[in-house]
């Protein structure tokens, strides 16, 4: 980085730093919804929105304030997640992706000072991680792993695998990547693999013509990536798979999806409002919005206790495995994504025909197809049948039979 660029990086950080988080938030959140419409439209990157998070220095408030971050906790991250979630989905989404790599990048990196510099780099210069962990035919299971890292003369490693999908892949600056650690481990002995853009090259296998996430633009690529051995994470996969991973992917994820929801209920909210309004009296569809209110309410509450439950024992190895936690965080993916659904739908019928039209005002058509990615992100289908034997196993389940 230049001298030049680090004096401008850091004239941006104090000028950032002089509104608060919600502020900077909400001004990112104004940009993302005025393009929200055309994102979705033409499933292109919300590259407005991000200039706007970059030029508000949202990119590295996790870090530690020593690597230039701001020493953020999660719920901070989560209460921006929402308000983006609230004004654009994909805008939302991929902001939560990139923070759930941070995040990993930070609590597992240890002493390393190759990933130190990665993050600091990152903060300086407000760089965007992409997350690939899909792969071949496993399609989900990102517990599993492929392609091996493969070990070469000093100090290098390479890597080349077929990524079902690597979201926003195109317009991130680097990439962090699950990989079984050698060609003769196990396809769960994994590493994670943080990359600069100048590491790797990507060959795109597949497009990204979906129902509603469009501008997430997940598509699928072959990552060719040649670096340091220094940065794989020098922890298991499978600690920061349990420890982090899973917990700020639930936790994000669900401030996204609760963002959505918040914003198809305050449209059914002002199309009761005006219809009272012209009307006298309460149109047909008013007991949804009701019922949207219910579940949003729901949905809010046991997010929020879930996040608390984590920020109490983050910092605790043994509590993060127990299986009562483990529990918690993976079903508050599954409520968190049928709740949300639940509460788009409720209010595009307390909306009817406006909440169905794309050339409304209340219209709730974007919001629905973007949350309706939310039960087979991870599909939720697959985590009950992965948490059925534990749970089964569990004293809960031992003590319906008493």
């Amino acid at each position: 980085m230049e001298a030049k660029q680090v004096a401008e990086a850091r004239a941006g950080a104090g000028a950032a730093a002089t509104e608060d988080l919600p502020t900077r938030a909400k001004t990112v959140a104004a940009v993302a919804a005025t393009h929200a419409n055309a994102v979705d439209s033409a499933a292109r990157f919300p590259a407005e929105a991000f200039q706007a998070v970059k030029a508000q220095r949202l990119l590295g408030i996790q870090a530690p304030k020593a690597l230039g971050g701001e020493g953020l906790g999660i719920a901070d991250v989560a209460d921006v997640c929402y308000q983006l979630g609230q004004a654009c989905g994909a805008t939302g989404m991929i902001y939560a992706m990139h923070q759930i790599k941070v995040a990993c990048i930070m609590r597992h990196m240890g002493e390393n000072a190759t990933l130190q510099r990665m993050l600091r780099r990152l903060c300086a210069e407000q760089l965007l991680l992409a997350s690939s962990t899909t792969e071949g035919q496993g399609g989900g299971n990102i517990r599993s792993s492929e392609a091996p890292v493969e070990h070469q003369e000093g100090g290098r490693i390479t890597l080349e695998r077929k990524a079902s999908v690597i979201s926003y892949g195109a317009y991130a600056d680097g990439v962090v990547t699950t990989a079984r650690r050698a060609a003769d481990a196990a396809a769960s002995d994994q590493v994670l693999i943080a990359f600069f853009k100048s590491d790797y090259t990507l060959t795109r296998l597949q497009g990204w013509d979906a129902l509603g996430m469009r501008g997430t633009c997940s598509e699928g690529y072959t990552l060719k990536a040649a670096a340091s051995a220094e940065q794989i994470l020098p922890e298991p996969y499978e600690t920061i798979h349990t420890r982090t991973m899973v917990p700020f992917a639930h936790l994000l994820w669900g401030s996204v999806w609760t963002g959505i929801a918040a914003s198809a209920t305050a449209r059914a909210q002002a199309f009761v409002r005006n219809a009272m309004r012209h009307s006298g009296q309460l149109p047909p569809g008013a007991p949804q919005f009701t019922r949207a209110l219910a579940t949003l309410r729901t949905l809010r509450g046991m997010l929020a206790t879930s996040l608390r439950r984590y920020e109490q024992c983050m910092n605790d190895p043994q509590a993060l495995v127990a299986l009562d936690f483990q529990t918690l965080i993976t079903l508050t993916k599954v409520e968190a994504s049928e709740l949300a659904a639940q509460t788009v739908m409720s209010a595009l019928r307390a909306c009817g025909l406006s909440g169905y039209r794309n050339d409304s005002e209340y219209s709730i058509g974007r919001h629905l197809r973007d949350v309706l990615s939310s039960p087979i992100m991870i599909n939720n289908d697959r985590i009950l049948a992965n948490l059925a034997t534990p749970v089964l196993m569990s004293p809960m389940a031992a003590s319906l039979r008493d």
